[in-house]
């Protein structure tokens, strides 16, 4: 009796072990980047699969290991400029066949997502042009230059974006990446439309960007400021209000430690100064100014944006918080992140779905941006030439024993802010000997 149970039992066992051997396919999207295209698959769980290619013609293959179709994929919608059409079939061995038709030959890249929000498992594959060249952008380098100066350069992040949505609104359904690339681009209108400065978006469409690839873009058109929008979202839908982030002290360590490892690679700069071939205290200590000055920086600037956000609607908190957020650890580029609101409100989800206050919100930042650049305009930049054209020129001071920033203010009859700025101090430490300009009263 014990021995038939037993066997009723490892076979009542096998039949589910069968049953769910073969992943699900449930359907493919894709997203279209400036560099790449985005092949997105829906698969009940974890997929093995091998990708190779064809030529002549151009073609990908994708087999995938014990796997099912449960929908037909949808052909028509598969065709850009990497790729023109898709085919699928059941192969003798068991596995499922996907062959993508190409317009040229790429590079692929494949990977899985686990479950996140609304999505499953995810296989993603990227297309790449093959041997594609590095995207040349036409920048003013940080140089003060000659005659007219050169654009002050604000990056605005737009967070999310492609398949990753971000927070979802509760009543409209509303999606964080739409809101946040609506904001960017009413923003970005404004900064372009201000004389002596310019705004680049680091997306510009629905799709994913990389959270450091959003750092490189930045730094790659030499940004003076960087600016990441989001919304808000928490499981009580009466949190509301808005809040602005700069890089917490930890989140600034952890960078640093990750960049002074690194530090052979050429690519890794700190105000244009390379670290590969300093020695580990020598590239500390650059690291160390880089990030204080450029800390100091970000607060300044996200005080200005906070008290601009706090005219408009209520304020999530009372001061500038501190956060670890990826987007701001670039070491040479003052950085903020802005959370416009909570979309889990109803109220605030209207809101921010409504064309009119997403140009309230663009305002606010762009008012709070401006103040500050036209305190603190960095050198060479035509903002700073404007400041400084009908001044006359700044008096020089050599900092003696005993002397501090407050009585050398003081005997000029200028404020420390200005001292600071003139000079681009961060903080109060100087040296006997050092050289202050003072600036005009």
């Amino acid at each position: 009796m014990k021995r038939s149970c037993l066997l009723a039992c490892l076979l009542w066992l096998s039949l589910p072990v069968m049953a769910l051997a073969d992943a699900q396919i449930h359907g493919v999207r894709m997203w279209n980047a400036p560099d790449h295209t985005r092949l997105v698959f829906d698969v009940s769980e974890q997929v093995q699969h091998h990708l190779f290619a064809l030529h002549q013609p151009h073609r990908l293959v994708i087999d995938f290991d014990k796997s099912v179709l449960k929908t037909r994929l949808k052909k028509d919608q598969l065709n850009n400029r990497h790729i023109s059409g898709l085919r699928y079939a059941r192969q003798p061995d068991g596995k499922l066949r996907v062959v993508l038709d190409l317009k040229q030959s790429v590079r692929p890249r494949s990977f899985m997502l686990r479950p996140s929000g609304q999505y499953g498992h995810r296989l993603v594959i990227d297309l790449y042009d093959r041997g594609e060249k590095p995207t040349v952008v036409q920048t003013v380098k940080k140089t003060p230059g000659s005659g007219k100066g050169r654009d002050l350069v604000i990056a605005i992040d737009a967070g999310h974006g492609g398949e990753d949505p971000g927070a979802r609104g509760k009543v409209l359904k509303s999606r964080e990446k739409d809101i946040t690339l609506a904001i960017a681009r009413r923003l970005k209108k404004l900064i372009d439309a201000t004389p002596g400065m310019r705004a680049i978006l680091t997306r510009k469409g629905d799709y994913y960007v990389g959270l450091r690839k959003r750092m490189k873009i930045a730094r790659r058109h030499h940004a003076d400021f960087f600016i990441s929008i989001h919304a808000d979202a928490f499981r009580n839908k009466k949190a509301r209000g808005s809040s602005v982030f700069v890089l917490s002290n930890r989140g600034a360590s952890s960078e640093a430690a990750r960049w002074l490892a690194k530090k052979e690679n050429a690519s890794d700069m700190v105000g244009g100064v390379s670290l590969d071939d300093k020695d580990d205290v020598l590239a500390s200590v650059l690291l160390d100014l880089a990030q204080t000055g450029t800390q100091a920086a970000s607060l300044r600037a996200a005080r200005s944006v906070h008290r601009e956000m706090g005219r408009i609607g209520k304020l999530h908190g009372h001061k500038v918080q501190n956060a670890g957020f990826m987007v701001l650890k670039s070491p040479d580029i003052p950085s903020m992140l802005v959370e416009t609101g909570f979309i889990s409100n109803p109220g605030e989800e209207r809101n921010l779905t409504s064309a009119s206050y997403q140009t309230k919100i663009a305002k606010a930042i762009f008012k709070g941006i401006r103040e500050y650049f036209n305190a603190e305009p960095p050198l060479g930049t035509r903002l700073a030439m404007e400041k400084h054209k009908h001044q006359a020129p700044a008096a020089k001071y050599v900092i003696k024993r005993g002397d501090t920033l407050s009585t050398i203010a003081q005997r000029h009859r200028v404020s420390i802010a200005d001292l600071r700025n003139e000079n681009r101090i961060s903080n109060d430490r100087i040296r006997v000997g050092q050289v202050l300009r003072i600036p005009s009263t």
